[in-house]
């Protein structure tokens, strides 16, 4: 027995059955229900956004307690950064003490076993450390008397540049200023420079007039005035221009001249070359011009600066 042909229902052209509205009070409504009631999906969703407001709002103030309980945190914890820098700062002073502690000891100890070593000595130990000395003394003085006989420990005027290769190859420490009468510089390096000749008898302070000595002057290329040349085993080891190495016043002191000589390695200088006698680092500065070794004749030398 065959299957009845499905009879469209009313209202539909295409014999297709019609989406029917869910609602009950609705049955008679061919569209569906988001069709009926266009605004009924709006009103859902801001059901919906109602319903998460308040999460959110825990959510913002459980971060805001958070964020509180973050800053007393950070008080916390420096706090906590400062009491361990106080810590480091007295574990590192516990250090350097044990090391001065252990210093001394080293040297109190080497002290008393070279007064053991003396006290253990016989007479004839005695004798031989007595004529060690003596002949290191004699030495010395011999010593001095040969610079003395060259002419150290006094500063003085050369006449002539032929003088000055002379005086330059008896000794091995020398000192020449470069000086010119007219200029009043010159005679404030000369009130140190006597003083210096006098304490360093192991080199040999000169002056010469740049005037009468064109020739040197040229082959050095000297052209401030006050120059002091700086001479070692026959070759110029550094140059002394004008007064800025000495902390560009004219109210320089003797021990900063010295401490320079001392930098160039001409004179015996017993003081900290790492810390120079200025009044004022950051006033005066502490560079100075330092040039290659060079022999006596015919080497380069130029200054950015004339000084009259």
């Amino acid at each position: 027995m065959g299957r009845a042909p499905a009879v469209p229902r009313a209202g539909s052209a295409s014999g297709v059955v019609p989406r029917v509205c869910a609602r009950a009070q609705h049955r008679g409504c061919s569209a569906g229900a988001r069709a009926c009631f266009p605004g009924q999906s709006a009103r859902r969703g801001e059901f919906r956004a109602r319903a998460v407001r308040p999460t959110l709002t825990l959510a913002i103030a459980a971060g805001g307690a958070a964020g509180a309980r973050g800053s007393g945190g950070s008080e916390e914890i420096t706090f906590q950064l400062k009491m361990a820098a106080d810590t480091s700062v007295d574990i590192l002073q516990k250090v350097l003490e044990n090391e001065i502690l252990q210093t001394t000891k080293v040297v109190e100890e080497h002290l008393d076993a070279e007064i053991q070593k003396l006290d253990q000595m016989d007479e004839d130990e005695l004798e031989h450390l007595k004529q060690r000395r003596l002949e290191a003394l004699k030495k010395s003085q011999q010593q001095k008397q040969e610079w003395l006989s060259k002419g150290h420990g006094e500063y003085r005027e050369i006449p002539s540049e032929r003088d000055f290769f002379q005086e330059v190859k008896e000794s091995k420490n020398v000192v020449c200023h470069f000086y010119r009468d007219t200029t009043f510089r010159c005679q404030i390096m000369d009130k140190h420079l006597t003083v210096l000749a006098k304490k360093h008898i192991e080199t040999k302070f000169l002056k010469l007039n740049a005037e009468k000595s064109p020739f040197l002057c040229e082959r050095l290329r000297i052209k401030v005035i006050p120059t002091l040349a700086l001479i070692k085993d026959g070759k110029t080891q550094d140059y002394v221009v004008g007064f800025t190495d000495l902390g560009n016043t004219d109210d320089f002191t003797t021990e900063t001249l010295e401490w320079r000589l001392g930098c160039a390695d001409v004179i015996n200088y017993s003081g900290n070359l790492m810390e120079p006698p200025f009044q004022s680092q950051k006033k005066y500065g502490t560079s100075f011009t330092k040039l290659d070794k060079k022999t006596i004749r015919g080497k380069i030398y130029d200054s950015d600066s004339d000084d009259d």
